[in-house]
């Protein structure tokens, strides 16, 4: 992939400042579910505007010109954040595989803010969406492969969002796979959304590819996971995207519960 010259030449440094995206971002955080242990899995880092606007905001603001940038301070700020508020499990960082010019060389202004906010770099998962448009496939493939080397965990978000490519799965080999909410609307009720979550489910389970389920809003669509054994869960049925905050195991109802 070809990038600017001044965007390669960009030392940790000038990442680490921030000083280059032009305003300022915050962090929402959403936990993620090990229904299992009934515990917190994880917390997925999504990008806020400095007032709390949404991501739609945010991305209004992205162009080819600030989205290296932006990547990379998402990042910094997503581990800062969730470091200064005490976080001890996984977090899922948001990732953009087209503003990565070198895995190598990207990932090093990530590795000092780790080091910088003493987060334990085993506990980051880079997830990048489906719907992205992916430029290059082998450039991808790249930044997994290189991203395992590290120990970082990889994930596929928003898996099955208008197509799904199953090829995904095999050539790029995530550690985690995320169901998109709209394979997840109303699962209890479609015998054929059923069927394809089985068949995902399936090709997961001969790669060791963990399962989750995202956008989970009704107790039906719980218990409909769940019973075809997705151990990974997140939506607002446990808890919204809160602002520079944890959701606590406490502070969902559901996880006290003994009868689901």
């Amino acid at each position: 992939m070809d990038f600017p010259e001044e965007i390669k030449q960009q030392t940790c440094a000038d990442c680490l400042s921030g000083v280059s995206l032009g305003f300022r971002i915050r962090m929402a955080f959403q936990p993620i579910i090990d229904w299992q242990t009934r515990k917190i899995f994880a917390y997925e880092a999504l990008v806020r505007g400095p007032d709390g606007q949404g991501a739609g905001w945010v991305f209004e603001q992205i162009n080819e010109t600030n989205k290296y940038y932006f990547d990379q301070a998402c990042r910094i700020t997503a581990i800062k954040t969730a470091s200064e508020l005490g976080c001890d499990t996984f977090l899922s960082i948001n990732f953009l595989p087209n503003a990565v010019y070198n895995p190598q060389t990207c990932i090093k202004a990530t590795i000092e803010a780790a080091h910088l906010y003493n987060f334990d770099l085993k506990k980051l998962i880079f997830e990048v969406t489906e719907g992205e448009n992916i430029i290059d496939k082998a450039h991808l493939r790249n930044i997994f492969q290189s991203y395992a080397k590290f120990g970082f965990l990889t994930a596929i978000d928003d898996y099955g969002a208008g197509y799904t490519h199953i090829s995904w799965l095999s050539e790029l080999k995530p550690h985690v796979l995320k169901l998109d909410m709209s394979l997840i609307r109303d699962i209890d009720k479609d015998p054929l959304k059923q069927v394809q979550i089985r068949e995902i489910k399936a090709q997961c389970d001969l790669q060791c590819t963990q399962l989750l389920a995202e956008g989970i809003e009704t107790l039906e669509e719980l218990e409909c996971l769940t019973e075809m054994g997705i151990r990974y869960l997140q939506g607002y049925l446990f808890a919204q995207p809160s602002l520079e905050h944890l959701t606590t195991a406490g502070d969902i109802q559901l996880l006290q519960a003994n009868d689901l």
